[in-house]
């Protein structure tokens, strides 16, 4: 008899700490996050983790009074992590297209820019199917980006890159004729440093709604449906306290979320 209520009694216990543990993984939002995408994502000489994306994920988080546990992945395995469940969301600067939903789902967006082409000043590039025959033009793999080339400039050759400051560097030093990208990426995080004295915005805003979707939002498993609509309140709520417009000052001198 002794001996059972001793297994009784750590067995009790046992699914105390059961509970508890579940309890401090219910408290955490665990956020996939690049860590390499200026100025929405990029980490600072001590690993410090900033940027837009970073700032939003906090906020979201501190509306929903849990803990932010930012994880770094590259992008192309952005997806497939999530579906590991390596983290809970993406918070990356990912854009709503149909593709992507047929395997995770999306918050509603929280902020949608055009994108654009970048090339040396006085390249004298035309932005056209002709102008863009044979051309080299480089960007980052598995993004909206490539999906809008291999559909509107399918006799471009493209340049793939893991990330967007391996497409700013070789665009530099020659190895591409042009960049396309995320035109704020692009702005603040190439042309208006050092690097990027030399280069400009060529051929205007570039946008197809089947490849970049409606701006980009907040993914999540399909079957996470009760985390996808507590993100879009808590990105309602953050609009509407001033939180989100004190972050977009921050980083942008207009209110990237879009009509």
């Amino acid at each position: 008899m002794k001996y059972r209520n001793i297994i009784k009694a750590f067995t009790a216990v046992a699914l105390v700490l059961g509970l508890a543990g579940n309890s401090v993984q219910a408290a955490d939002l665990r956020v996939g996050v690049e860590g390499a995408y200026p100025p929405f994502s990029w980490k600072e000489a001590d690993g410090t983790l900033k940027g837009f994306d970073i700032e939003i994920a906090e906020a979201v988080c501190a509306e929903l009074k849990r803990k932010c546990v930012l994880i770094e992945q590259d992008w192309d395995g952005m997806i497939p992590a999530l579906l590991a469940r390596k983290f809970d969301t993406i918070i990356a600067s990912m854009s709503i297209t149909e593709e992507r939903k047929k395997r995770v789902d999306f918050s509603d967006k929280y902020y949608n820019t055009p994108a654009k082409f970048v090339a040396k000043k006085g390249s004298g590039l035309e932005i056209s199917k002709a102008g863009l025959k044979g051309k080299r033009v480089g960007l980052q793999r598995g993004t909206t980006h490539q999906c809008y080339m291999e559909k509107i400039y399918p006799d471009t050759e493209l340049v793939l890159y893991g990330t967007q400051e391996e497409v700013f560097q070789d665009l530099v030093i020659g190895r591409i004729d042009a960049q396309f990208s995320d035109s704020i990426a692009a702005d603040d995080g190439f042309l208006k440093v050092d690097a990027g004295k030399d280069f400009e915005f060529i051929g205007g805003d570039q946008h197809d709604e089947a490849c970049h979707g409606p701006g980009a939002g907040m993914a999540v498993r399909k079957a996470d449906t009760d985390l996808r609509d507590q993100l879009n309140a808590a990105i309602k709520a953050i609009r509407d306290n001033g939180t989100y417009q004190k972050i977009n000052a921050k980083y942008f001198e207009f209110d990237i979320f879009g009509g």
